[in-house]
C-alpha cells in the first residue's frame, strides 16, 4: 500500500494538486483496496416518513437577522461540460430562455441580491473545472462587480488519477495522457476550498454560512427564509430536498442509516442491482436531493482540520476503460464523491422539503426543452421556475435519443421555438422531426415518424393522442 500511495501522491503533486485533495483521494483508494464497494443495501437503511417543509416553517424577518447576508457566501458548481449533448465547453453557456445562458441568469440573480448593498455582499464564487474555467471567465467579463475585492470570481475543482482496476496504481496511457485523469465529483468542493485557501479567507471576512448549488439549476437562488431558518437551527449542514415524482425515479434520494440514525444520501451508483425496484419506488423513498445545500463554514473548517483536510465522504466507484472509446483499453476505476453525501459526516445535520420551483436542472435535451417551454417562467429576481399552474409537476419529456441527444440536432428540430407544454402531462417524440411554430401539447402526447425522412410537426393543438406524423 505504501508504494501505491507514493505513486499516487507523486503523480498528483507533479500536477500541482493540493494536499487536502490528495488526502481525500488516498482515503478513497484505501476504501476500495479494503473491499468497500460504496453500495448501500436496502437492509442498511430505512425510508424517511416526513421532514419539515419550508412552506410550514414559521418565520419572521426580525432585526437580529438583518445582517445575515453579510455573513453569506454563494457558490455555484460549474465544472460540467456539455459532453452528453455533444459540446466541448461549459454546459452553463447553453442558451436557456431567449439569448440568456445559465451564466447570464446566475449573474443577474447575484446582482439582484446585491442591489442597494455594499459590493461583494453576499460573497460569490464559481467552482470551475479545467475544462470550464477559461470560457466561463471570458463570458462573465460583461458583468462588472461580480468578483470579490481581489478580482477573484472562481476556484478550481481538482482532477484525480484513474486507478488501474487490477493493481490500484495510477493508470498510464502515453497515447493520450489527459485520459489518465478524471473529475472527482462535486464532493471535491471541500478539499478544493481548503487547498486554495478560500475557506480561511471567507472566515476572516466574517462569512459564516455557505449556500451551494449547481449552475444548471436556475431555481436555486438565495431564499432569505431558508437562510434565517438555517441560521436559527444550529445545523452544521442542511440539505434541500423535494418530493420525488415519476421523473425522479432514477435519481439519488435521502434516507436514514439504521446503525446510527444519521441521514445519508444514496445515489443510483450506490444501489445494489437487486434493490433497484425499491430504490425507484417514489412512495417508499419520498425525497430526493436537489443538490442545494447550506453549510456552516466554521463547522466545516473544524471537521476538515480534525480529519487532516478531508471529510470521509461515501465512495462512488465507477468501472470504466481508460479510453472510453476503446472497450479493450485498460480497465480503470474512477472514484468520485457527492457534495450532499457530507450530510452524514456532521453530528447536527438536517433536511427541509422545498417547493419544486427550487429545482429545475438540465441534464439532457429533454430537460432543456421543458425549460424553454411555457411550463417554466422567469421571476422578477431572475429565477427560472415551474409555473404555478403545473402544481409542482413538471411535464415528462421523452425525446428520441437517436435524433435529439446532441444539442445541434435538438436546436435544428426546435428552431422555431419550443412547443407549449403548460398543459402537457407528457410528450414523447420518436423519429426525425422539425417542429413548426405554434405547436400546443395538452395531456399525454406522442408524436411518431416511422420514416427515415424528417417530417414537420405542424402548428396546432395536440391533445391526449398518438399522432403519426406524415
Amino acid at each position: 500500500m505504501t508504494n501505491i500511495d507514493q505513486a499516487i501522491e507523486n503523480k498528483m503533486r507533479a500536477a500541482g494538486i493540493a494536499s487536502p485533495t490528495i488526502t481525500a483521494f488516498l482515503n478513497a483508494v484505501h476504501k476500495v483496496m479494503a473491499g468497500d464497494t460504496g453500495l448501500q443495501s436496502e437492509g442498511e437503511i430505512e425510508p424517511i416518513a416526513s421532514l419539515p417543509a419550508l412552506e410550514s416553517i414559521n418565520d419572521s424577518a426580525d432585526h437580529a437577522n438583518a445582517g445575515l447576508l453579510d455573513q453569506l457566501g454563494v457558490i455555484k458548481l460549474n465544472g460540467g461540460l456539455g459532453t452528453g449533448m455533444g459540446l466541448a465547453r461549459a454546459k452553463s453557456l447553453i442558451a436557456v430562455k431567449g439569448p440568456d445562458t445559465f451564466l447570464d441568469f446566475i449573474a443577474k440573480q447575484i446582482s439582484h441580491l446585491r442591489r442597494g448593498r455594499a459590493a461583494s455582499v453576499p460573497a460569490f464564487y464559481l467552482m470551475d473545472s479545467f475544462g470550464t474555467q477559461q470560457d466561463t471567465l471570458a463570458y462573465l467579463q460583461k458583468y462588472q462587480g461580480l468578483a470579490d475585492e481581489h478580482g477573484q470570481l472562481d476556484f478550481l475543482q481538482n482532477m484525480v488519477p484513474k486507478i488501474d482496476a487490477k493493481t490500484f496504481e495510477p493508470v498510464s496511457w502515453p497515447a493520450q495522457p489527459d485520459l489518465e485523469w478524471c473529475p472527482p465529483g462535486h464532493g471535491d468542493i471541500y478539499p478544493s476550498m481548503l487547498g486554495c485557501g478560500l475557506i480561511d479567507r471567507l472566515l476572516k471576512k466574517g462569512i459564516k454560512f455557505l449556500f451551494v448549488s449547481n449552475s444548471d439549476n436556475l431555481g436555486a437562488t438565495v431564499d432569505l427564509k431558508l437562510l434565517r431558518y438555517f441560521a436559527k437551527s444550529g445545523f452544521s449542514f442542511l440539505m434541500e430536498v423535494a418530493e420525488r415524482t415519476p421523473a425522479d425515479r432514477k435519481g439519488g434520494h435521502l434516507t436514514r442509516r439504521r446503525s446510527d440514525g444519521r441521514l445519508v444520501l444514496r445515489e443510483s451508483a450506490q444501489c445494489p442491482k437487486e434493490d433497484e425496484a425499491q430504490f425507484q419506488d417514489i412512495a417508499r423513498h419520498r425525497f430526493f436531493n436537489t443538490n442545494n445545500v447550506w453549510i456552516r463554514l466554521d463547522h466545516l473548517k473544524t471537521e476538515l482540520d480534525k480529519r487532516g483536510g478531508a471529510i470521509p465522504l461515501p465512495l462512488i466507484k465507477n468501472s470504466k476503460t481508460v479510453d472510453p472509446r476503446l472497450p479493450d483499453s485498460t480497465k480503470v476505476l474512477q472514484l468520485e464523491s457527492a457534495m450532499g453525501a457530507a450530510i452524514e459526516c456532521f453530528e447536527r445535520a438536517g433536511a427541509v422539503v422545498v417547493p419544486r420551483t427550487r429545482f429545475s436542472p438540465v441534464k439532457a435535451t429533454p430537460d432543456l426543452l421543458a425549460l424553454r417551454s411555457d411550463a417554466y417562467r422567469v421571476t422578477d429576481d431572475f429565477r427560472l421556475v415551474l409555473d404555478e399552474r403545473r402544481r409542482g409537476q413538471p411535464p415528462v419529456v421523452d425525446l428520441d435519443q437517436q435524433h435529439y441527444k446532441l444539442l445541434a440536432d435538438f436546436e435544428n428540430c426546435f428552431a422555431a421555438g419550443a412547443p407549449s407544454l403548460i398543459d402537457c402531462d407528457s410528450l414523447k417524440v420518436t423519429g426525425k422531426m422539425k417542429f413548426a411554430a405554434g405547436v400546443i401539447c395538452r395531456g399525454k402526447v406522442e408524436l411518431v415518424n416511422e420514416s427515415a425522412e424528417t417530417k414537420v410537426v405542424a402548428s396546432g393543438i395536440y391533445c391526449n393522442e398518438v399522432r403519426r406524423v406524415t
